[in-house]
C-alpha cells in the first residue's frame, strides 16, 4: 500500500512548499539528497551552475544538522515542528505514519547559515523497528512528553535508552538530547517539575523545559538551545554561548508555563 505524506519546507520563513512522496523509501532518498547542490540542465549550462554553487558556498557556508523528534503518540511532536517551522498550530490531530520531514534554514550571520533537518518520528510501537534507520546520522534529539500524561513522561526513559543505543557521536558519546514537557498551556498536569529536574540530570539530557506548541511558548528558545549545543560540538569548542538556560524550574533565565 502506497502512502502519501507531506513535507513542509521553510526557507528563511518565506515560501512554504508542499511535496508528496509515494512511500518512506522515496522520502529517505530525497532527504539525503537535499544537502547536495541542485544542478540545472537548463540551456546545458551545467558548468556555470557548478561554478555558481562553489561561489555561494564560499560566500555563505552552510552547516547541516539532522534532529530527530521522538516520544509517545499524541504528545505534540508534529504540532511542535509545525509551530517551529510554519509558526502555525492546528487543533486537528493526524497521527504520523512512519516519519515526516521538515527543513528550516536559519541565517546565523551574514556569512553563515544552518540547514536544520527535522525528523518527526511516529511514536506508535509498530514503527519502532525502523528507528535505527531513522536515527542514522542524527546530530541532535528532542524527546517529548505530555505534561498531562504521566505515562508519556515515564516512557521517555525508554526513548532515551533507544537513542543512546543506536545513535552516538564519533567519540562514542551520546548525541545532544533535549527533554521537553509539552502542553503546558493545559490547566491539568500530572508531573511535578522537581521530578523532571531529577530525571533530566540522571539520564544525561543537555537540558529541559516546558513548552506549548499551541501558544508557541519556549519552542524557538528550546530549539536554539539545542542548536547551540550542536554548533559547539561541531566546532569542537567549549566556550559556545548559551542563549537560554533550560535546566530546572528555578534557573535564572528559564521560562515556564507554570510561572506565566
Amino acid at each position: 500500500m502506497s502512502l502519501l505524506k507531506t513535507q513542509y519546507v521553510n526557507d528563511n520563513d518565506t515560501n512554504l512548499e508542499e511535496k508528496k512522496y509515494r512511500d518512506d523509501h522515496d522520502k529517505l532518498n530525497d532527504c539525503y539528497r537535499r544537502p547536495n547542490a541542485r544542478l540545472s540542465d537548463e540551456n546545458n549550462d551545467i558548468g556555470n551552475d557548478i561554478r555558481d554553487f562553489h561561489l555561494r558556498d564560499t560566500i555563505m557556508p552552510e552547516k547541516l544538522f539532522k534532529v530527530i523528534i521522538i516520544g509517545d503518540p499524541t504528545v505534540g511532536k508534529t504540532a511542535f515542528v509545525k509551530r517551529y517551522v510554519q509558526k502555525s498550530f492546528s487543533r486537528e490531530y493526524k497521527g504520523t505514519v512512519g516519519v515526516d520531514f521538515a527543513l528550516k534554514i536559519i541565517k546565523v550571520s551574514e556569512t553563515e547559515t544552518i540547514k536544520l533537518q527535522l525528523w518527526d518520528i511516529a511514536g506508535q510501537e509498530r514503527f519502532t523497528w525502523m528507528t535505527r534507520v531513522y536515527y542514522k546520522d542524527a546530530h541532535g534529539c528532542v524527546i517529548m512528553f505530555d505534561l498531562s500524561n504521566k505515562n508519556s513522561f515515564l516512557n521517555t526513559l525508554k526513548w532515551k535508552k533507544d537513542v543512546d543505543a543506536k545513535c552516538t557521536q564519533l567519540d562514542g558519546g551520546p548525541i545532544p538530547c533535549m527533554l521537553l514537557g509539552n502542553k503546558c498551556d493545559l490547566p491539568q498536569r500530572q508531573i511535578d517539575q522537581l521530578d523532571i529536574e531529577a530525571f533530566y540530570k540522571e539520564n544525561n539530557f543537555i537540558g529541559w523545559t516546558e513548552t506549548s506548541a499551541k501558544d508557541g511558548l519556549m519552542v524557538n528558545d528550546s530549539m536554539q538551545f539545542l542548536i547551540n549545543s550542536m554548533m559547539g560540538q561541531y566546532n569542537d569548542e567549549t566556550d559556545q554561548p548559551e542563549l537560554v538556560k533550560l535546566s530546572g524550574p528555578n534557573a535564572e533565565n528559564k521560562k515556564s508555563c507554570s510561572f506565566c
